[in-house]
């Protein structure tokens, strides 16, 4: 089976598990491999949306269910742990909204909003609107990236004699003028 039968066949399950777990990148990268036409970008969005939002209601209830005991056993969580508590009490509908867009406290945010005793309720609305938000931002980002890649790759040809002509140029004279310099 080639490279391209397995995205077409496993992309969007591949999708959803590596959105339930982390993220950004391989909806990067589904949403340039729908430019490219092996994936569907409506239905990368709707399989990223799916994966975070999942995800993040999972930690959630693990939050909720085992959190206060579970960073209780770990002390030097503790700074990041108040930290996370303080920006939630402070911002709640803003953190739960963009915490999938801040690089490296996307995975346990939810896990600590769970622990912080806020009603299932209105996280579920809150984190489904920010997941939407965050399928749709970054799985076309990934599309457009795409367009861009291949537009900036087919010009490359063409500015290709030019740029090595110039480095050609350059390096002669620099070369003569060294050589000129020392003489």
């Amino acid at each position: 089976m080639s490279l391209e039968a397995l995205i077409v066949q496993y992309g969007y399950l591949a999708l959803f598990v590596g959105t339930f777990l982390e993220g950004e990148t391989i909806l990067i990268i589904a949403g340039y491999l729908a430019q490219e036409g092996l994936l569907d970008l409506p239905l990368v969005i709707v399989s990223a949306f799916l994966g975070t939002f999942a995800g993040d209601q999972t930690f959630f209830f693990l939050g909720r269910w085992k959190g206060v005991s579970f960073l209780a056993r770990r002390p030097s969580w503790r700074r990041n742990t108040e930290r996370a508590f303080a920006l939630l009490n402070r911002h709640q509908v803003g953190v739960i909204l963009g915490f999938r867009f801040l690089y490296g406290i996307r995975n346990v945010t939810p896990f600590v909003i769970g622990s912080s005793g806020l009603h299932p309720a209105r996280f579920f609305v809150l984190n489904c609107l920010g997941a939407a938000t965050w399928a749709i931002a970054f799985g076309s980002m990934g599309y457009h990236l795409g367009t861009f890649a291949e537009t900036v790759l087919r010009d490359v040809k063409k500015y290709e004699r030019v740029g090595l002509g110039a480095f050609c140029a350059i390096a002669l004279v620099y070369f003569l003028w060294a050589n000129l310099r020392k003489k």
